[in-house]
């Protein structure tokens, strides 16, 4: 049960925290820096408190394996910001990012962990990337029509083409590398979710000094505002300061996803996230009344059948068809 209770925190919480947060963007573009260092701030001391034990308990994992791990993420994080500013407008290069991770994934497991999957699992990840990337970039087709700017000069766009690809591909490599250096963290000192959970985001806090300016300056904008979320009973929810539920929602999602990684491989792991990003994308086209064709519902189709043959849920059903008949005859 644990595996589908992880994947239910993080599809609920993941999903929600989306809304929650395309909400706060709409009215504070710049508000990224405080929010991800509120949701560090929160998980470190909730972490501090009720995992650390105010500090009298050791990690499990050696510090060294998890500063590692949090260099990784930092590289990943910062190409990958990197990456959407350089290719404002580029959209194909934007939606490889939600297709190419289960790729990467999947041959970075061959090469390092020497796996090897069946027929059905290639043809499944082939098909969710398929369905994945339809919708979005319908949906892209529709933003960059919006946002459309004049067309660049012939060698500076090939230029500027090349170098978005080579830094797609490293983040690509750098995500996927991360997943299995995590499974293999787990295989050899055992599965602590919580504890990771908390060092993964206690110790880079001190980073946020960086951006002590902007955060406070967001700060003091929060402070004199107030927040209306969804209806309720004719009136409104709001809250000062600081959204609470952005948190909250935060917090369960991170929370499935490293508890997540403990149960699963991550290639399943990657494709988990990868669907839950799929949904919030759904989710926020139909919320904020976005266009919605029947290529995204082929797209869909194309997920959501890709889904299913990469559980295998069709084996597991015969397999089920097939004990139930046994027990008939015997009867």
């Amino acid at each position: 049960m644990r595996p589908a209770f992880a994947i239910g925190l993080v599809f609920l919480g993941c999903c929600s925290n989306v809304v929650f947060l395309e909400l706060l963007v709409r009215d504070f573009p710049g508000c990224g820096n405080i929010v991800t260092f509120a949701q560090f701030l929160f998980i470190a001391v909730e972490g501090f408190i009720f995992q650390a034990n105010f500090g009298k308990k050791s990690p499990s994992i050696p510090i060294s394996h998890i500063i590692i791990r949090i260099v990784m993420t930092y590289l990943y994080v910062s190409i990958f910001n990197f990456f959407l500013i350089f290719c404002n407008g580029m959209q194909p290069f934007k939606l490889s990012l939600f297709q190419g991770s289960l790729i990467a994934n999947m041959i970075l497991g061959i090469i390092i962990l020497k796996k090897r999957y069946t027929p059905l699992k290639y043809a499944s990840i082939s098909m969710v990337s398929l369905g994945i990337f339809i919708c979005t970039y319908m949906s892209a087709k529709q933003v960059a029509a919006d946002t459309s700017s004049a067309k660049e000069d012939g060698l500076f766009a090939f230029l500027r083409w090349l170098l978005g690809i080579a830094m797609l591909s490293f983040a690509l490599i750098m995500s996927a590398r991360m997943g299995i250096f995590q499974e293999t963290l787990y295989k050899q000192y055992g599965k602590y979710p919580k504890e990771a959970l908390f060092y993964n985001h206690c110790l880079p806090l001190p980073g946020f000094l960086l951006l002590a300016g902007d955060i406070y300056n967001h700060a003091v904008l929060f402070s004199q505002s107030v927040f209306f979320f969804f209806p309720k009973f004719g009136g409104t929810v709001q809250t000062t300061f600081f959204p609470p539920p952005l948190l909250k929602t935060r917090y369960v999602c991170i929370r499935g996803v490293f508890t997540l990684t403990t149960e699963c491989t991550s290639l399943t792991v990657t494709l988990v996230v990868t669907l839950r990003k799929f949904v919030s994308l759904i989710i926020s086209i139909i919320y904020f009344r976005n266009p919605f064709t029947a290529w995204h519902w082929f797209g869909m189709a194309v997920v959501f059948v890709g889904t299913l043959m990469y559980t295998e849920v069709w084996n597991s059903a015969r397999g089920l068809l097939h004990r139930e008949k046994r027990v008939e005859k015997k009867e």
